[in-house]
């Protein structure tokens, strides 16, 4: 009698991104991402642009509503190029943890169907903002040239260190949210919530230096976001935040990461039966 052979396709436990098995499907982080790009500006006039225009004018209210109301010490930047290069960045945040909070629910048909790497679903809804991002520096760029500030060379190593950490805090606490709305669908309530809290947490619309208790500040420093735009900005002030503060977001940021990963790790096997 001949013997029979059964393969077992499931999820690999032998790493935290198993890379072996995520370069294997490489293909498949375009194929999302692209995907997700056409169906987000899909039938609408302006295409593209919205994600030129959702940081233009939110930079436009802030400085007209309240750039003088909150009274700010002097800056090195003008105002509209400080809250513009704090928005482009947290963009990528904001939106990228929208996506791959309700990315897993989204994608139920597909999970439910064929086995992949789950990790590639929200890792593209990530770098569907991240495509925002790139599109929405071009106005920056004008922004800069328009206000005559200057860019520190620099910026070869902080902006991509900044843009590589705003992935990472966006990576971690995105997995975790993915995960728990999958089993939890009262998440989908809270993701919106948590976005508004951590924007007026982290400075983008006032510095840091504005709070005059310390123990605040190591409150606003916890926010993952806070040593990316404090590495954006850099390039442009010439002034790094307190390297106290830096430490506890990056702290914060592998923290979310690992945590984030893991329990997504650890529940995927679930995701066909849940989602």
């Amino acid at each position: 009698m001949a013997e029979v052979y059964e393969d077992v396709i499931d999820s690999s436990r032998r790493g935290l991104f198993n890379w072996k098995e995520l370069w294997r499907n490489q293909e498949l982080f375009y194929f999302f991402t692209w995907r997700d790009i056409k169906i987000k500006y899909k039938q609408t006039v302006l295409g593209f642009l919205w994600a030129v225009l959702q940081p233009l004018l939110m930079m436009l209210i802030f400085t007209l509503f309240l750039g003088r109301a909150l009274n700010l010490p002097d800056q090195t930047l003008p105002y509209p190029v400080y809250v513009f290069s704090g928005l482009i960045i947290w963009n990528i945040f904001s939106t990228g943890l929208t996506n791959a909070a309700n990315s897993m629910v989204n994608n139920a048909l597909i999970i439910k169907k064929i086995y992949f790497p789950r990790l590639i679903i929200p890792v593209s809804s990530i770098l569907v903002a991240v495509f925002d991002f790139l599109m929405a520096f071009v106005l920056f760029a004008l922004v800069l040239v328009y206000y005559q500030q200057p860019v520190s060379i620099n910026a070869l190593v902080y902006w991509p260190a900044s843009l590589l950490t705003s992935i990472m805090a966006t990576l971690g606490l995105g997995c975790w949210l993915a995960a728990l709305n999958v089993k939890y669908r009262d998440f989908r309530y809270v993701i919106p919530f948590l976005v508004q809290v951590l924007f007026f947490l982290t400075p983008i619309i006032y510095p840091a230096s504005l709070i005059d208790y310390p123990y605040l500040q190591y409150v606003l420093a916890a926010s993952p976001m806070y040593a990316a735009v404090e590495f954006f900005r850099f390039p442009l002030t010439s002034v790094m935040a307190n390297p106290t503060l830096v430490y506890i977001s990056l702290s914060a940021n592998a923290l979310l990461l690992l945590i984030g990963v893991v329990y997504f790790r650890r529940t995927e096997d679930y995701f066909a039966d849940l989602a």
